[in-house]
């Protein structure tokens, strides 16, 4: 998986195809990443204490990675990830779009 916690990507398919959103978690035995915003789901929760009440709450459920799209600042639009390794060893992402790097 070349998408990783704090991306930014655009949805590609789906009922909120456009959409743009920040990566809250990835999943990458499933793959699946949790997206702000994205693929709302309600649930149904009891209270567990005095403090914490009751009732319906809204949060994110993971979607899967083939339906999201990296999104390249730089460009204004979604670009696929590669990786490139350095003289030194090391793998690095860089956008394919613009061949500038991520981290």
């Amino acid at each position: 998986m070349f998408i990783r916690k704090k991306d930014t990507v655009v949805i590609i398919r789906g009922a909120y195809k456009g959409r743009r959103g920040r990566v809250l978690e990835v999943y990458p035995k499933e793959g699946r990443l949790l997206v702000e915003g994205v693929n709302m789901m309600k649930r149904h929760t009891r209270a567990r204490s005095r403090n914490q009440s009751g009732g319906i709450v809204e949060r994110e459920a993971p979607i899967h990675i083939s339906n999201v799209m990296p999104w390249c600042e730089a460009a204004g639009k979604p670009s696929r990830i590669v990786m490139k390794r350095l003289e030194d060893g090391r793998r690095i992402r860089v956008w394919k779009l613009t061949g500038e790097t991520l981290d």
